[in-house]
């Protein structure tokens, strides 16, 4: 064991003095799996590796979803040298067999754990075990590492998660970070240098109150993301039965301009032929994915109507209309002054780009997938209760 000890603080004081985050992951918003919101403890080696089955078999990898995430209960304890150990019943043949299996599959694999003495569900935490975990999950092949903040005490978490981000690096394999942190210490204004991407909020649950709620607190807080770097409002919940079809399309349209993680939480090998349209509605994930990398800001609010604008690469940009209100709005919308709006103001163009208007577009409705055939510069435009209409603004 001091020998063990000795070599690790060989190996930080060699390449971790100057440790830092992994840059040239997570340009996108990560899109992929996690076990969480569906089933909760109840994690295997045979769920997981069915998920990533159907994850292939579905059409989701081709869409773009590539993490299959562990979250919480795959660890139960630490042998005598501090090393975390899986639960032999359900992970019969090891968490590397696991990886490797998803690699295979031409996916990533990620893991769970928690910057306290246990993790939220009373397993072992990270605390004290930083580089030593860091060094295990590298062995293992992981990818990305989800780590919560439960069980922290009087922890600062900039410093604990920066503790991790170190581990990670001196570790030496890239494996992009996500700090589930809730938002409770700001991480939006330090946590750019230390992962990338952080929990904005508390857990997300499968109801149109909870989804709303969260992205309403997002309003204030997009200036912060873009590559490489994510503000992440927690996971899908499409697909799992809480909300309307209209509302899940709205939950996934929402966090697709948010430019948010897009993490599903379904059961995979189970899908509605609604839920898989909704998850791989490729027109609304090239939002999520575009490259510019920028999120959408609130043009206009009208209490239950709202305006999003998200700038896409090429001068292009998206718009959503948003009816948060219980009841159908029926709303003027001109075209033409949304064609010349820059996200988050009103008038003007694309912030660094040149002056354009409705001449310069195509009008593309997303979840109708075909032209939005204009008669007037400003039409009215039924919008459903709890739903959105989204257009993208396509350069002729």
């Amino acid at each position: 064991m001091k020998r063990f000890v000795f070599l690790l603080l060989i190996t930080f004081f060699c390449l971790g003095v100057n440790a830092q985050k992994f840059d040239n992951l997570a340009k996108t918003p990560p899109m992929g799996w996690n076990s969480w919101n569906k089933f909760g403890c109840n994690v295997r080696e045979s769920l997981i590796m069915g998920m990533a089955d159907a994850m292939v078999s579905s059409g989701m990898k081709d869409a773009g979803y590539e993490f299959i995430i562990i979250d919480d209960c795959w660890q139960v304890s630490r042998d005598g040298n501090g090393e975390i150990v899986a639960d032999k019943e359900r992970f019969p043949n090891g968490i590397k067999y696991l990886a490797d299996y998803l690699h295979s599959k031409g996916l990533k694999f990620g893991i769970y754990s928690c910057a306290g003495t246990k993790t939220c569900a009373g397993r072992p935490g990270a605390l004290g075990h930083e580089y030593q975990d860091a060094l295990t999950y590298a062995k293992w092949g992981v990818d990305y590492l989800k780590e919560d903040w439960c069980n922290t005490g009087t922890q600062e978490a900039k410093s604990s998660y920066t503790n991790m981000r170190d581990a990670i690096y001196t570790a030496g394999r890239p494996i992009v970070f996500s700090l589930c942190e809730w938002g409770s210490n700001k991480p939006w204004e330090w946590a750019g240098a230390v992962g990338h991407l952080w929990r904005t909020t508390g857990d997300i649950s499968d109801s149109w109150n909870s989804m709303i709620t969260i992205f309403s607190q997002q309003k204030d807080l997009t200036r912060y993301a873009g590559p490489g770097h994510w503000n992440d409002p927690d996971m899908l919940e499409v697909g799992n039965g809480g909300m309307t079809t209209d509302e899940y399309k709205t939950h996934f349209s929402l966090w697709c301009m948010l430019a948010a993680p897009l993490l599903a939480g379904n059961d995979l090998q189970n899908m509605t032929p609604e839920t898989r349209s909704i998850l791989m509605n490729k027109e609304i994930i090239a939002l999520d994915q575009d490259t510019l990398g920028r999120p959408a800001t609130c043009y206009r609010d009208n209490a239950d109507y709202q305006i999003w604008i998200k700038p896409l690469a090429n001068n292009e940009k998206a718009v959503c209309l948003l009816n948060k209100s219980d009841e159908k709005k029926t709303v003027l919308v001109d075209f033409a002054l949304l064609a010349q709006a820059s996200s988050g103001r009103r008038g003007g163009s694309a912030r660094g780009g040149p002056s354009l208007t409705i001449e310069n577009f195509l009008i593309r409705d997303l979840w109708e997938h075909k032209d939005f055939v204009m008669k007037e510069n400003s039409m009215y435009i039924d919008i459903p209760p709890h739903s959105v209409k989204v257009f993208r603004f396509v350069k002729k």
